[in-house]
Order: C-alpha cells, then sequence, then structure tokens
C-alpha cells in the first residue's frame, strides 16, 4: 500500500500538470443565465422577454426596465438589494444577481 500512495499522488500531480486547462472554472454565460434566473423567480409577475406573449404583469416589462434612462448595472445592483412594499424580498447570490442584471442590460436597444 505504501508504494501505492506515491504512484497516485505522482499520477495525479502528472495530470494537473499537463492539462492545467481542466482545473480552470467554467465561465457562465451571464444573460443566458440571467433570463433562466428571471424566468425562473421573476417570471410570474413580470414579462422578462419582448418575445413573451403579453399577459397581465403585476410589475413592469423587462424590456421597458432596461429602457429606462436612470438604468444601470448599479441602479438594478441597489434595486435588487433594496426590499419594497409591492415585490416580494428575492435573495439572490451575487453570481446570480449579476446574471439578472446583465439580462436585463442586454434588453436595452443598442
Amino acid at each position: 500500500m505504501n508504494r501505492i500512495m506515491p504512484a497516485c499522488v505522482i499520477a495525479a500531480v502528472t495530470l494537473v500538470t499537463q492539462f492545467p486547462i481542466l482545473a480552470q472554472p467554467v465561465e457562465r454565460d451571464g444573460i443566458s443565465s440571467g433570463r433562466q434566473i428571471a424566468a425562473k423567480i421573476c417570471g410570474n409577475c413580470h414579462e422578462i422577454s419582448p418575445t413573451m406573449p403579453p399577459k397581465t404583469a403585476v410589475g413592469p416589462r423587462f424590456d421597458d426596465i432596461a429602457n429606462l434612462p436612470s438604468t444601470t448595472a448599479l441602479s438594478l445592483k441597489v434595486f435588487l438589494r433594496s426590499s419594497h412594499k409591492q415585490m416580494r424580498n428575492l435573495i439572490l447570490s451575487g453570481a446570480d444577481s449579476d446574471d439578472v442584471i446583465a439580462y436585463i442590460l442586454s434588453l436595452k436597444p443598442r
């Protein structure tokens, strides 16, 4: 067993040094991820996509939010971290919040 353990360590070190790309974190597609999160969490009260069929939404459409002159990444971050009387309190991780913000900002016309 003593001979097996060093062999395992050598094999692991060899793999990590030969294939460093395998140790890299997977990059998230913030816009796509944000759209999925918004559909799951926000979609009951907001029209989250301009391609959604019109419905009676409780909250504003995401593309209307995106098109406000005051809408920036910072204003959305502050908004999502604040409680509001007409909106349930959301608890999003920092990454999820960033992804939803990226999605909303992607709806701004170019």
